[in-house]
């Protein structure tokens, strides 16, 4: 089993008692008694809802090291109620992969004034959810990334850059980005291990394109980072920009990609950077 830290431990069991502490016994449909001195559930009563026993569930509220299970944390998690954030910060606490988290975490729609945001940037800009599809843009985006963000049905930013022709005219240093990007993708399939879509995008990449399929069995991984991203537009010629990469709050699973024109005059931008 993976060993916890003694403040990891101890964080754990404050937490846990912490959440307990607040149910309610009457929301759960149990009687308070006249005997009850402390607030919210006791402990033989959590355990029995999370079909654990008492002594394993007083153990991790004492910050002492026990197994700990994914499937015991999320008997736990539906018990003590957590909310989305709560169940992520529990396991995260646990040092566990949450085996629902690719079910708890679907994307929402994009909310109005994100989209109004995106496309009220003065310089390229675009989201991409945890598949790298583009949920929105803007108009400067959209004119450099010809055959994806322009027309089509296809918005999967990896599609664009490993199966269209555009994509390796438009990059002067494709193979490095497209090596760089693998790895930043994989970090981000490592959160959603269980995600038919993910897998399913992985399977399709790896089968029509054999560069892709190289570098995904390679298991480079590496941090999404911005920097100097380089073009040589069709019409624009060369271009540069500084790429800034947000994750959103909320959403974790959808980024913000801005690039800031470098070296240019002020003035309508026309450019996006893959990756």
């Amino acid at each position: 089993m993976d060993i916890l830290d003694t403040s990891k431990r101890r964080e754990l069991g404050e937490f846990v008692r912490a959440q307990r502490e607040r149910l309610s016994p009457a929301a759960l449909g149990l009687a308070p008694g006249p005997r009850r001195r402390t607030p919210g559930l006791r402990r033989e009563e959590l355990a029995q809802l999370s079909g654990v026993s008492v002594t394993w569930y007083t153990w991790i509220e004492q910050g002492r090291d026990v197994s700990i299970s994914p499937a015991a944390l999320g008997r736990l998690a539906v018990a003590l109620r957590l909310s989305a954030a709560e169940r992520a910060y529990l396991f995260d606490l646990a040092g566990k992969r949450d085996p629902d988290g690719a079910a708890a975490g679907e994307d929402a729609p994009v909310p109005a004034a994100l989209d109004a945001l995106v496309r009220g940037v003065p310089y390229p800009a675009y989201l991409l959810d945890r598949q790298w599809n583009a949920l929105a843009w803007n108009a400067a985006a959209a004119r450099l990334f010809i055959g994806w963000l322009d027309h089509g049905e296809d918005r999967n930013q990896l599609r664009y850059l490993f199966l269209a022709p555009a994509a390796q005219a438009l990059i002067p240093d494709w193979a490095e980005r497209a090596r760089r990007v693998v790895a930043e993708f994989r970090v981000d399939y490592s959160h959603h291990l269980n995600d038919p879509g993910m897998r399913a995008l992985v399977t399709d990449l790896s089968q029509r394109s054999p560069l892709f399929a190289d570098l995904w069995h390679a298991h480079t991984v590496t941090a999404r980072a911005g920097g100097e991203r380089a073009f040589e537009h069709p019409t624009d010629g060369p271009l540069r920009y500084e790429q800034l990469t947000f994750a959103l709050a909320g959403q974790t699973d959808v980024k913000l990609v801005t690039l800031v024109p470098i070296g240019v005059p002020t003035g309508p931008p026309i450019g996006v950077a893959a990756g």
